[in-house]
Formats: structure tokens, C-alpha cells, sequence
């Protein structure tokens, strides 16, 4: 006969973190029994006197003086109802007589703020999945970050410091949070709200992002962080973020010199500032973004001694276009300087980064740099682009309205302001298939093409 979850997590919480609760079972008069609980200051599975003593002393005891109810059917692995957040005896106790009166069994559980920085989800077979603010049902909405399941727990260590307290069977589903604070009975960072064996052992999906975890550490942070936990060359990088203390990940490269950039919600190609060298932060996001809205982070990250920069992109057709020029690339990148001839080694080595990346991750787009030996990476997207030789976005238009390139970045962006559909950009001038101008028109989806001298 399969366990109850008040049985469960009353099992569980001999081996792992729970969120403080008490259980209740319906009684045939409709009045409810304490079963098993976890609270502060009492002994495990504490007898109180009445269901009103036994969600006082809850309430009193936890970390945020809030409460969930969780409803479920005892023949039923899944929930029914939940009820998040609630503060007053009265209303626990009323929501708890309703319920009751479905003959559902119910738990109470202290309600842990999912707002703190950290993140909830679940890990199940060889996949785990988890989101900021949200609780472990973040899975059934769209957006969650979706990992194989060592992947996730090396970008969540990275991030929070210490590795998620997850070992668990095999063929198990965990729903969890981790918190940058302890928290639970237990003060630690890893709560378990739910297990279940014998689960189906899903195969962990291909990785994709924007997601709501990259827009919480911002896109070029999570980008670099997969690439590194992937054990691709990634320069040493300190994140400075809004929503968690920062954090360290990458390769010493040999050059004491820095680069602080920029790190959006999601791409905004050439919009933010990226420089060589270190600028305050906590000025360059005031200035920037003073709303708080669309720069999640900054990094500082360790130079490379370049020889040769540029970008790789997946195009049409699954070709590989890699581009660049000799020393620095950040004129490059913003349609300032033309791409040159790369030495084969050169090219060669980045081919083969971009065919270690696409095996994990499928087409993908990413910035490095050569410093003779080692391609770094220092940024990622994952996506293929459709780009042609000619054509930066495939596509036919009414007409076409001219840019040349010596116009700068910021001069199309506010271009693509003003265009409607049926309408097209044909670029003049020598541009970077790889470069942002060509992100720009990519994320822009008109139609765009190179202006051929015929």
C-alpha cells in the first residue's frame, strides 16, 4: 500500500530538510486528527491538544509567520488543492474545516518566501527543472530552466555556493527549493516538500534559454555559466547581480586587465555598455537602467591576450560561419571594423568549439577569442539563425529601405523604430554575418540583406 505524504515527508525528515508542518486526516464526523509534525521547540510529532494549538504553534514558529495548506487524496500521488500564504489562525482554520469537509487529508507547512534570490522545481530520473519565485509547481507553467540533472546541480552550486542537498534514488521525484538563507526544520539551504518513488525516468530535454532562471542572473551570465559548466573555456567572471550575492566561475587567463559588461534580461545586442576595464557597477545600472527593469547583472571579467576575435554562428542550412579579425573584437561586434581573413588553425579551432557546444546544446551562437592556444568563450546564445551569405534575415520585402553601416549601431536600431511590415533593410557596406548589426536585424525579423556592388 503506498504511503500518504504525511507519512512520506514524516519519513523523509529523517534524512532530509523539511519546511516545518503538521498533518491532519479526516475524521468520519468530519472533524480532523493530527498526524505527523515538525515544528521548532517540540518533539518530533509533537500530540497537541486541537488542530487551533497545533496551527498556533506553526505559525508562531515559522521562518515568515505564514502558512500553506496542501490537499491531497490518499489514493492520489499528486495534490489537489494548495493554498499559499496564509497569516491568521482564523483562516487556516476555516480553509482546513472546508477542506475537510471533501474528506481530503490536508498539511500545513510553514510558507518559505520564494522571492529570497533562491529557486524551487523538481528533479526527477535525469532531469531537473526549477525557477525563481515561484514554488515547485513552477513546472507546470512555461519558462523553467530544464537541465540534465548534473548540469543543473553544477550551475545551481556555482551560482548559490553550495550544492543542493538532491541525493536521492534514481527513479524518484523530488520537489524542492533551495534558499540563500537555512531555512526549515532542519536550518539548511535545501527544503523537500515532496518524494515519490518508483517515477517514470524522464530524459532531461535540449537546453534552451531565455528561460526565467537566465532573466534572474540575466542572459549573458547564464550563457557564460552553462559554457563553463560545460568545460568550455570561459575568462574568469565575477557576477554582480540584483537578485543574488555574487558569484565566481571561469578560467584564469593570464592577463591581470578586466572587461566589465553588461548583462541583460535578454539580448539586446551593442545596447549596453561593454569596456575594457573596471567601471563602478552599482553607477553603471543607476545609469542604464534606473527602473531596474532590463540589466539583471554586471560582470567582470578576466581579459584574454587576443590575437584574433570574432563570433561563430549557426546559418541556413547548418552552415558554421565564423568570423573575426586580428586583436580585439569589440569594433567588430559593433559593425565598426570589417572581418578579415582568419588563419586556418584559427578557424578550425573555433569549428571545433562550436561542435562540442552544439553537441549539448544544438545550434548556438557565442563571441571568443584566440589567444593563440585556447578559444575563449565570452558569449553564448543557443539557436540557430538562418542566416545566408547575403542574406542576414531571409526574406522577401515590398521594399527596401537603405542603412550604411558607417551610420553605427545605435543609427539602426532607431531605423528599425520606424519600418513596418513588407518593408526590408538592405545594408550598405561590409558588415559581420556574426557582428551585433546582424543580431540586431536577426532579432528585429525584418527582412535584411547585403547590398551586392552590382
Amino acid at each position: 500500500m503506498p504511503l500518504h505524504k504525511d507519512e512520506i515527508l514524516n519519513s523523509l525528515a529523517a534524512t532530509a530538510n523539511v519546511a516545518q508542518f503538521v498533518g491532519f486526516r479526516p475524521n468520519s464526523d468530519g472533524s480532523l486528527a493530527q498526524s505527523y509534525c515538525r515544528i521548532s521547540g517540540y518533539e518530533e510529532n509533537h500530540r497537541f491538544s486541537s488542530v487551533r494549538e497545533a496551527v498556533s504553534a506553526l505559525l508562531a514558529n515559522s521562518s515568515d509567520k505564514m502558512v500553506n495548506i496542501r490537499s491531497y487524496e490518499p489514493q492520489s500521488p499528486r495534490s489537489r488543492e494548495f493554498i499559499y500564504g496564509l497569516s491568521s489562525v482564523e483562516v487556516v482554520l476555516t480553509e482546513l474545516q472546508r477542506l475537510s469537509a471533501e474528506r481530503l487529508h490536508l498539511i500545513v507547512n510553514e510558507t518559505i518566501d520564494v522571492k529570497d534570490g533562491g529557486v524551487s522545481g523538481v528533479a526527477q530520473g535525469e532531469l531537473i527543472e526549477f525557477a525563481p519565485d515561484d514554488t515547485p509547481r513552477c513546472v507546470e507553467k512555461p519558462g523553467v530552466a530544464s537541465l540534465p540533472f548534473p548540469l543543473g546541480m553544477k550551475v545551481l552550486k556555482a551560482v548559490y555556493g553550495f550544492a543542493p542537498d538532491l541525493s536521492f534514488a534514481a527513479n524518484a521525484r523530488v520537489e524542492f527549493s533551495i534558499h540563500p538563507k537555512p531555512r526549515g526544520f532542519n536550518q539548511q539551504h535545501t527544503i523537500v516538500w515532496e518524494y515519490e518513488r518508483d517515477t517514470p525516468n524522464f530524459l532531461a530535454p535540449s537546453i534552451s534559454w531565455p528561460n526565467r532562471f537566465s532573466r534572474h542572473l540575466g542572459d549573458k551570465a547564464f550563457g557564460l555559466l552553462i559554457a563553463d559548466c560545460l568545460g568550455l573555456p570561459v575568462p574568469k567572471t565575477t557576477v554582480v547581480s540584483r537578485r543574488v550575492a555574487p558569484f565566481t566561475f571561469g578560467r584564469e587567463t593570464g592577463s591581470y586587465e578586466v572587461w566589465t559588461r553588461t548583462s541583460p534580461v535578454e539580448p539586446q545586442p551593442g545596447l549596453y555598455t561593454t569596456v575594457k576595464g573596471w567601471l563602478d557597477p552599482f553607477a553603471l545600472l543607476l545609469r542604464e537602467d534606473p527602473k531596474g527593469t532590463q540589466l539583471q547583472s554586471v560582470l567582470c571579467q578576466s581579459a584574454v591576450r587576443a590575437r584574433y576575435s570574432g563570433a561563430a554562428v549557426a546559418g541556413a542550412r547548418d552552415l558554421i560561419i565564423v568570423e573575426g579579425r586580428r586583436g580585439e573584437g569589440d569594433r567588430f561586434m559593433l559593425g565598426l571594423d570589417s572581418p578579415e581573413d582568419l588563419p586556418a588553425f584559427v578557424v578550425e579551432n573555433v569549428r571545433a568549439t562550436y561542435a562540442v557546444l552544439a553537441s549539448r546544446l544544438g545550434p548556438v551562437r557565442f563571441e571568443w577569442v584566440h589567444d593563440g592556444d585556447v578559444v575563449w568563450i565570452v558569449q553564448l546564445h543557443c539557436g540557430a539563425t538562418g542566416t545566408q551569405a547575403d542574406a542576414i534575415v531571409p526574406g522577401e520585402a515590398r521594399s527596401w529601405i537603405e542603412f550604411n553601416t558607417s551610420a553605427g549601431l545605435e543609427a539602426l536600431r532607431e531605423l528599425l523604430t520606424t519600418i513596418s511590415e513588407g518593408q526590408g533593410i538592405l545594408i550598405v557596406g561590409r558588415v559581420g554575418l556574426t557582428s551585433h548589426v546582424a543580431d540586431l536585424l536577426r532579432k528585429a525579423k525584418f527582412p535584411a540583406r547585403v547590398k551586392t556592388d552590382a
